[in-house]
Parts: structure tokens; C-alpha cells; sequence
């Protein structure tokens, strides 16, 4: 099983009512939520770690969890209000403006819950989960009692809105990074990390310091993995795109998903994994992203529209 932890919010996407003003349409959304519908539709044992709330928006992300077979065994419910998100497109990426004051997700306690069981094989952690306390803390015990015993994975997932001290914000990160065995990151939060810094610069320090596995995703210039013995490039799939919401997301749920079908989602085979198998696993994810940027809000497909894919 593949658990993703952090927030399940809700993403209020801009639109056109009939009138052609303009609107907000809600859907299911949040980074780590997002990882979870992803390898749950690829058909991957999945299971999601935070809090949800019991209002009727806290419906609306079980339903979808449960439709795309997602285990809620490390999932804890409350009556705390649902994070919300309001989405702009109107820039190279997606802007978000977010609603988290005492939500069920910042406030989730996961040692109330389900201990990870051993039935885990990959733990993703990533965005506004590991920013405001105390949930960031809470995560990071996960984390801790988790690394050398199953695969962890990590995105930062840079959401500058809701980053009020950017020191600490980036020594977290480096903290995380050089934990982790894999680090997924998009080029534009490296250099909002790293201002000027190249991205072999940024994944060379890393591998350096403890990490397995650095994939930078630049949009449409395609995806580029950093390991010890080398780099391995996987170029964009073309598609005509509706927006890019979730696409980061669904590349992670792409590459651990294929990851785990291949057989490599162990400690040992991510971080000593061949090139080619590496570059079969971005192309993977590279595809699932892309259908996802073919249609309107965090969407990502099931295994059976990945066709022409090998099991």
C-alpha cells in the first residue's frame, strides 16, 4: 500500500456561470489527496492519512476517496471545518488563496489514529501540511518513525501565500529532502527556493546529504530524475490543455504507482535503480499528468485510460 498524508481541502475553480460572469466551481482537491485518487484509479493499494471533516464538503472528499478505492484505515474525521482553496489561472501556475484556521486537516492528530502498518510500502508527504504547526510537526513524527522502513517521498509543493517565515520554511525543507528517499519538486518552486540556483546544483547538494531520488518537473519542457550515477530526461506528452491544477500531483501518484507495479518501491530499488526502469516510470507519470491537464480541475485518470501502457 502506498499511504499519502497531509490535507484534503476543497479547490473553488474559477469559471463562467451561464451569464458569463465569472464564478467559482468547487471540487476535491489538496496535494497529498490529490497522490492518493491518483494511485487509487491506477489501481495501487492506497490509503489516505488526514483529517477530514464530517460537513458536507468533508462528504464530498470521502465519496471521492472511496470512489477511487482509497482506504480511509489512517483517515480521522471531525466536526472542524474543511480547508478551503480558491484558484487563479491567470499566471504561468496555478495562484492559490487559502481558508485553514483551525480546519479538521491543520488540527488532525495522527497518533489518535491507526499506527502505518506493515502492509506500507511508500509514504508521501508534501505541501501546506508541513507548513503551519501543529500539524507540520505531527507529520515529521510520522516521518521520522517511518524512514529506513519503508519508501518516504517527498514534494515541498511551495505555496508562498501561506509562508510567513521563509527561513524556517526553507531549513524544513532541507530537513525533509535529505530524509527522504524521493524528492519530487517543480522547477518554479526550486527557484523560489534557490533563486539563480541551477537545478543539478540543488539535487547534487541533496543526493550529497541523504537523498535517493531528486525529479525536478519543469511543465512543458518535461522532467528531468537526478541520481548518484547520473541524470535521466523523460520528455512532455503533448496534449491540448484545459489547466494545469493537480498536474504535479498526478505525475507523484504516476511515478510511485509505476514504481510499485515494477517492483522498485523498496528503500534499495528506488535508490539503486537502473536508468531505464527510471525512465520508464517518468514516462508513466509523464502520461498520467498529462491527461490530467487535458480536463479541468484535479482529475486524474484510471488505469484503463492509460491505454497502449503495459500492466
Amino acid at each position: 500500500m502506498i499511504v499519502s498524508c497531509g490535507e484534503a481541502l476543497i479547490d473553488f475553480l474559477p469559471v463562467k456561470d451561464t451569464g458569463g460572469n465569472d464564478s467559482y466551481q468547487p471540487k476535491v482537491g489538496g496535494s497529498p489527496y490529490n497522490v492518493a485518487l491518483t494511485t487509487g484509479r491506477l489501481g495501487i493499494p492506497t490509503g489516505f492519512l488526514g483529517g477530514i471533516s464530517t460537513d458536507f464538503f468533508g462528504e464530498m472528499l470521502v465519496e471521492e476517496l472511496k470512489r477511487s478505492q482509497v482506504s480511509l484505515k489512517y483517515t480521522g474525521l471531525s466536526a472542524r471545518p474543511t480547508t478551503l482553496a480558491f484558484v487563479s489561472l491567470l499566471h504561468d501556475e496555478p495562484q492559490y488563496a487559502f481558508f485553514d484556521e483551525n480546519s479538521a486537516g491543520r488540527l488532525h492528530d495522527p497518533a489518535a489514529h491507526e499506527p502505518i502498518g506493515d502492509e506500507v510500502e511508500a509514504i508521501h508527504f508534501g505541501s501546506i501540511s508541513l507548513i503551519p504547526e501543529p500539524i507540520v510537526s505531527r507529520l515529521s513524527a510520522v516521518m521520522d518513525a517511518n524512514r529506513g522502513k519503508r519508501v518516504i517521498c517527498y514534494d515541498p509543493n511551495v505555496r508562498p501565500t501561506l509562508i510567513h517565515d521563509r527561513d524556517a520554511f526553507c531549513a524544513n525543507v532541507e530537513k525533509f529532502a535529505h530524509g527522504a528517499d524521493i524528492v519530487k519538486i517543480s522547477g518554479a518552486d526550486l527557484e523560489w527556493l534557490y533563486p539563480g540556483v541551477a537545478a543539478e546544483t540543488v539535487a547534487a547538494g541533496w543526493l550529497a546529504a541523504g537523498t535517493g531520488l531528486v525529479v525536478v518537473t519543469r511543465g512543458g519542457n518535461g522532467v528531468t530524475a537526478y541520481t548518484p550515477t547520473g541524470p535521466v530526461f523523460s520528455p512532455v506528452i503533448p496534449v491540448t490543455i484545459a489547466d494545469t491544477v493537480g498536474a504535479g500531483d498526478s505525475f507523484t501518484g504516476g511515478l510511485l504507482a509505476r514504481l510499485s507495479e515494477k517492483g522498485h518501491l523498496t528503500i534499495d530499488g528506488v535508490r539503486n535503480i537502473d536508468p531505464e526502469a527510471l525512465k520508464d516510470a517518468l514516462d508513466f507519470a509523464n502520461r498520467v499528468a498529462a491527461i490530467t491537464c487535458s480536463r479541468a480541475g484535479a482529475n486524474p485518470p484510471w488505469r484503463s485510460e492509460l491505454v497502449g501502457v503495459d500492466a
